[in-house]
């Protein structure tokens, strides 16, 4: 029989799958990508027997290839929290969907394990930018702020490094950071004495920096809209500049825009934070859009929708 472990690239897939692996170790095979990169059970080339572990990818963009696997005998655990449609009802299906706005799937495998490695949901949750769940979550844990604090760096390192479009702008691989964190078991211990995250943190800082200047291009009554230039540091920082600028104005929506290889942009969008929801609908309408209630995103905008893009974001958010 053959493993294989699905996974969202960014600190969410990672964190998630940190926690059943070191709940229950197993030498599988990996599949992941970066943030945008969803359509991961397409890669998985399982068989009847074999046994498949998803994290934090969206189940109606993989509803095919889980039919597929289904059909075929593969048995599959699914832990998701983004838009599923109808989740099928199938006997080899374990499923743990939960799209409630406050909810990430490091906080849904935290639920399956009872807490058992409590301190990468927290980190995940961090990385969500669900805040207030993460410090929810560390209550039991005891962590003094500046602890906490260290570990909201991590997260947004993870995710900082996942956004790029292309896999040789992250600055570690989401694999071999998955392999690294796994090897340190705790996150502290990681922190603490691994050169790679003070190499991600220091670029993550730079180049937040750098998108702090830039003004929005669009400021509507319930929503700003960015557009960052066309550079490898703006792809990699889009998300965790959305959370920051979506943290600094919660009445607000904010969309983040960086132009993409195919002549667009790539788009992501944060609800606002006193109302989180609507992001993924939006996004929906839009060929490669989805995500969650409170922040999703679309794979490739075309530059003439972009004046009905900003329509939309109008209307999503009036």
């Amino acid at each position: 029989m053959t493993r294989y472990d699905v996974f969202n690239g960014d600190a969410d897939g990672i964190c998630s799958l940190l926690q059943l692996r070191l709940a229950a170790p197993a030498d599988t095979v990996l599949v992941t990508g970066v943030k945008r990169d969803i359509a991961l059970l397409d890669r998985v080339a399982a068989r009847g027997g074999d046994a498949v572990t998803v994290l934090d990818i969206s189940l109606a963009v993989n509803r095919p290839a889980l039919l597929r696997l289904l059909t075929a005998g593969v048995s599959v655990q699914y832990f998701d929290h983004h838009y599923a449609g109808d989740v099928p009802v199938h006997p080899a299906l374990d499923a743990h969907v939960d799209t409630a706005p406050g909810i990430c799937t490091g906080m849904l495998v935290d639920r399956y394990l009872g807490g058992r490695h409590r301190v990468w949901a927290v980190v995940a949750a961090f990385g969500d930018n669900l805040v207030a769940a993460a410090h929810t979550l560390a209550e039991p844990l005891a962590l003094p702020e500046a602890r906490l604090a260290t570990l909201r760096d991590l997260a947004d390192g993870l995710t900082y490094n996942s956004y790029s479009d292309d896999p040789a702008d992250a600055i570690v691989p989401p694999d071999e950071l998955y392999r690294t964190l796994l090897h340190a078991a705790d996150p502290l211990a990681f922190i603490d004495t691994d050169p790679a995250f003070a190499t991600i943190d220091a670029a993550r800082r730079r180049d937040t920096a750098l998108a702090r200047e830039t003004r929005p291009a669009l400021t509507l009554p319930t929503a700003r809209i960015f557009i960052l230039p066309d550079e490898p540091w703006t792809r990699r920082v889009r998300g965790i500049f959305g959370n920051e600028i979506a943290n600094a104005s919660p009445d607000l929506a904010h969309a983040v825009l960086t132009p993409n290889a195919s002549g667009g942009y790539t788009v992501s969008v944060r609800a606002p934070r006193a109302r989180p929801t609507g992001a993924d609908a939006l996004c929906r309408h839009f060929p490669g859009g989805g995500g969650r209630a409170a922040a999703a995103g679309i794979d490739h905008l075309p530059k003439e929708r972009f004046h009905e893009f900003v329509e939309a974001v109008a209307e999503a958010f009036r």
